[in-house]
């Protein structure tokens, strides 16, 4: 069956409406295998969040896990200190000087067993901040990722065609053919 299209013969009408289908089908191709490489970007980002959420926690749980040993290890060595000290004080005692020799060494070794504590303690404070900035950035890391992901899948789903642009192309195309058949 031969059909004039638009004023054109029978053989450059078919020729025109085969052109328009190809470009049609062409064009709602390129649509429809863009959105499926969407998709799948979103599904495997689904994945890889789960698996960022999952390696985000062990880290922070790591973190968690290092400050209470290194607090409780603290605490221990300020125990042995304060032991130290009592020691220190009870041979003092126990030697044979009195009045104030005994009283000044003994003075001084109170000051030195408080430094060492005090010491500990400062190291345990800088340790807790420590840990404070270390989870931070932990979660920053984190959420740098979690945004690299998003903007991963609005990437993917910019890059199809809208239906309206699909078909405008396909008019483009089909007014370039009839102008060169014509």
């Amino acid at each position: 069956m031969c059909v004039a299209v638009l004023g054109l013969g029978a053989k450059a009408g078919g020729l025109f409406l085969g052109s328009l289908g190809l470009n049609l089908a062409t064009g709602l191709a390129q649509r429809s295998a863009a959105q499926a490489a969407a998709e799948q970007t979103y599904r495997s980002t689904l994945i890889t969040n789960e698996s960022l959420e999952r390696s985000s926690a062990l880290q922070q749980e790591a973190l968690a896990a290092e400050l209470k040993e290194t607090r409780a290890s603290k605490a221990q060595e300020k125990l042995a200190k304060t032991i130290q000290g009592l020691e220190a004080k009870g041979r003092i005692k126990a030697g044979e000087q009195t009045g104030i020799t005994t009283q000044l060494l003994l003075q001084n070794e109170e000051r030195q067993t408080a430094n060492e504590r005090e010491a500990i303690n400062q190291t345990l404070e800088s340790i807790g901040r420590q840990y404070v900035r270390n989870r931070e950035g932990l979660i920053a890391q984190r959420d740098n990722r979690r945004n690299q992901l998003q903007s991963n899948i609005n990437q993917a789903y910019n890059q199809i065609p809208s239906l309206g642009s699909v078909l405008l192309n396909v008019a483009t195309q089909g007014l370039t053919t009839y102008a060169q058949l014509s």
